[in-house]
């Protein structure tokens, strides 16, 4: 399996992107901001799909400021409205007819009970659910583009996750573990990266799915961690450092479908693009099928159904 030809592959590495069309979800901050502006700065044309429009265009104008020649466009995106996700699906389509890249990027983490406005436990809806959803709606522009890529954020709080279907729905308070939520919402991202690529691949549609993940990533989602500032900026690497697994699965020629990429240093903390450690939980095909179902029951969007057990994905060794 093919690793990034340099062991430091940086965003000066990232090919030229004149041409083509991507969207990243939560682009106004943090690991969003810095795909965001990466891209742009390769010739890309970037759809901000963000929640606040204000801080999406405080975004646009910073990243204006530095790519003077950046070509940005804003969709609002409310990831916690599965109304909204479609919304924005029928928004895009409407002002383009090709999709090259799909970074879905943005999350909650960690925060105190909530839901989203169609009753998911709030950080499996956002961080897990929508995306689902968003790839499902763009489904049709993705594939009609030739050589697409999808890239799910994950985290190195994965592999604590466990997945409980049962969850989803979570109207009990008093059983909540923001911890677990969290671990279960990232490894789903897990699972639904290497689902989508089996299904890419049984179905020969000719676009990727990858899965990312940034370290310890310096990013405002850490503000609801019972972890005092200092501590966290002693393990924190810059976002620009943590989007370059993002990154590199977007657009290097030598990414390969169906693989999960991350930080090459220690614990996987923090460094350059390399291959990443699969979590466990992640191989296993009959959860991710049964993910798949309910992911599909729960948000209405149906796509690429049926039976995957016996494609292989090419990026990590799976049970």
């Amino acid at each position: 399996m093919p690793s990034p030809s340099s062991n430091e592959w940086t965003a000066d590495d990232i090919p030229d992107q004149t041409g083509k069309k991507a969207i990243v979800t939560g682009a106004n901050s943090g690991l969003g901001y810095e795909t965001t502006k990466a891209l742009a700065a390769k010739g890309a044309h970037v759809v901000m799909a963000c929640r606040s429009m204000e801080r999406a265009r405080d975004a646009e104008s910073r990243i204006t400021r530095s790519v003077t020649d950046a070509d940005l466009s804003i969709i609002e995106l409310d990831l916690a409205s599965l109304a909204s996700v479609e919304r924005f699906a029928t928004a895009f389509e409407d002002t383009h007819d090709e999709l090259d890249i799909l970074v879905n990027n943005a999350g909650v983490m960690m925060p105190p009970f909530s839901t989203t406005e169609d009753g998911f436990e709030l950080q499996i809806g956002v961080n897990f659910l929508s995306h689902f959803a968003l790839t499902g709606h763009l489904l049709g522009t993705l594939t009609a583009t030739p050589g697409a890529r999808v890239v799910s954020l994950s985290s190195v709080g994965a592999p604590l996750g466990k997945i409980d279907l049962e969850s989803f729905q979570c109207d009990d308070e008093d059983s909540y573990s923001r911890f677990r939520a969290y671990g279960q919402s990232k490894l789903a991202m897990n699972l639904f990266a290497l689902e989508l690529q089996r299904r890419f691949t049984r179905t020969g549609t000719n676009a990727k799915s990858f899965a990312a993940h940034p370290g310890t990533a310096s990013t405002n989602l850490a503000r609801h961690l019972p972890v005092p500032d200092f501590v966290l900026n002693l393990i924190q690497t810059s976002s620009a450092q943590g989007a370059l697994p993002t990154l590199y699965a977007a657009t290097d020629p030598e990414a390969i479908g169906g693989a999960y990429y991350g930080p090459d240093g220690f614990l996987e903390r923090a460094g350059y693009p390399e291959l990443a450690t699969l979590p466990s939980g992640a191989k296993d095909r009959r959860t991710a099928r049964r993910l798949w179902v309910t992911a599909e029951e729960l948000t209405g969007v149906q796509y690429l159904s049926g039976d995957t057990e016996a494609t292989d994905v090419p990026g990590h060794a799976e049970t």
